[in-house]
């Protein structure tokens, strides 16, 4: 119930010795007290990022849980603010901001800026983890840089992915999604547009290519010469 925490932020694994994280077979791992020492706190961090907890009584070694749960009351709401408060402090110590977490959307930015110097653009208050890049002549957009589930495409899992939606002339969009790695646009034309996963499904010179072409397709159409 605490992912907002580290929702937006990308982990920082080079922190994590000096924060008093050790490393584990899934992930890294510390416990700390809480509460006047009254709780011991074991706070798991995952290698994707994500982040979870188990406390205890100090004195028992007894489980307690109601912190995870909607249970009210002023004591359990000081207990899950001290937690929060914990958590809040390692994400600051041990995480960057990253709107984006995935290493091939960090890339693609990248390519983007070097390639042609756009930044991405964040449009959305309600949907901050989406963006677009769009071209500075005509301010077109020839990528969607957006957050969404497996499950959209068609794929046995609701995790979270990172993908991008890219321009192409119809006739190509139809050819790329007979093949894997391709799938119909996500939230755009589905004639002009197509949709890749940025798992690294495809190489990143693959995407580099796709992305060029994208962009040149937004560019400003030449007039006929009479």
């Amino acid at each position: 119930m605490f992912e907002s925490i580290v929702r937006f932020k990308k982990l920082n694994t080079d922190r994590l010795p000096d924060a008093g994280f050790s490393e584990t077979e899934n992930g890294w791992k510390k416990t700390l007290s809480i509460m006047n020492e009254e709780f011991d706190l074991t706070v798991t961090i995952f290698r994707d990022g994500s982040i979870d907890t188990d406390l205890k009584e100090a004195s028992s070694g007894e489980e307690y849980w109601l912190y995870k749960t909607g249970a009210l009351g002023s004591y359990v709401g000081a207990v899950r603010t001290a937690v929060e408060e914990a958590l809040t402090q390692i994400a600051e110590r041990c995480y960057d901001p990253a709107i984006f977490k995935q290493e091939q959307t960090l890339r693609l930015i990248g390519m983007a800026k070097e390639l042609f110097g756009d930044d991405p653009e964040y449009l959305w208050e309600k949907f901050p983890d989406n963006a677009v890049l769009r071209r500075k002549d005509n301010e077109k957009w020839y990528a969607a840089i957006l957050t969404t589930s497996r499950d959209r495409f068609g794929l046995d899992s609701r995790s979270s992915v990172e993908v991008v939606d890219l321009r192409a002339e119809p006739e190509r969009v139809e050819a790329l999604l007979r093949q894997d790695g391709y799938y119909p646009a996500w939230h755009m034309n589905k004639k002009h547009w197509f949709t890749v996963l940025l798992d690294d499904s495809l190489p990143d010179e693959r995407l580099k290519e796709l992305l060029s072409e994208s962009r040149r397709i937004a560019g400003p159409k030449e007039r006929k010469k009479l």
